[in-house]
């Protein structure tokens, strides 16, 4: 197989994984995924991300912490998050969402149903890892930018090994309790997190698939 045919069975077949295994992914394992996506491109080569991953039972009280923030309900991220979603967006979102409720047996009316669906965010939908990523204050947008290709060249890299990945902005809806959790220092923000391990297949909420859109959706081509 080339290396295009190779990025794109990757790019084509990874997802976002909400139900895994409760095994441990091998740490050489980790360590194989945190290195190549710490060659993710970024200005100047700043390579601002600085990165949690949790195993064991720092993954477990961690997710107790989360649960218990989510239950309490008052977030405070370190990022906004979107003001609203229209258009384009908006349509995207909700046919996802719908996607998701599907696969789970969740009916559009079943308010119950979705809040308990949304709380596994924060249990980490059972993965027995997860990955934390931070960014300076100080490098603004662009910071958050560089972290962006961190996130999606270790979900890819995971993906190649045969790991699950699902990130998470949900999780810095409640960024306070992630830095206190974790002593994170004032001079970073709490930007998403990767919640990971080996994926439940068969489990139905991991059979649905996004769409994507077609090229003159989101390209101006100017011959």
């Amino acid at each position: 197989m080339s290396h295009h045919a190779a990025l794109q069975e990757l790019l084509h077949t990874r997802h976002s994984c909400r139900a895994f295994k409760s095994d441990a992914v091998p740490h050489d394992v980790i360590s194989h995924i945190l290195h190549d996506a710490g060659r993710a491109p970024s200005w100047c080569n700043a390579q601002p991300w600085k990165v949690i991953v949790t195993s064991g039972t720092q993954t477990e009280t961690f997710r107790e912490a989360m649960a218990s923030a989510f239950d309490k309900g008052a977030p405070a991220p370190d990022y906004p998050f979107p003001a609203t979603y229209t258009g384009a967006h908006l349509e995207r979102r909700r046919t996802c969402g719908f996607q998701l409720y599907e696969a789970v047996g969740i009916g559009r009316g079943d308010r119950e149903g979705r809040a308990r669906q949304m709380r596994e965010n924060y249990t980490l939908f059972g993965a027995p890892h997860v990955a934390v990523i931070t960014c300076p204050k100080e490098l603004g947008p662009y910071g958050v930018l560089d972290c962006g290709g961190f996130i999606t060249a270790f979900c890819l890299s995971a993906k190649a090994q045969g790991i699950g990945t699902v990130p998470q902005a949900a999780l810095s809806l409640f960024s306070d309790t992630i830095r206190t959790h974790f002593d994170i220092p004032e001079d970073r923000n709490v930007l998403a997190a990767i919640s990971f391990g080996f994926p439940e297949d068969e489990a139905p909420i991991n059979t649905f698939r996004t769409d994507r859109a077609a090229l003159d959706e989101f390209v101006d081509w100017r011959d």
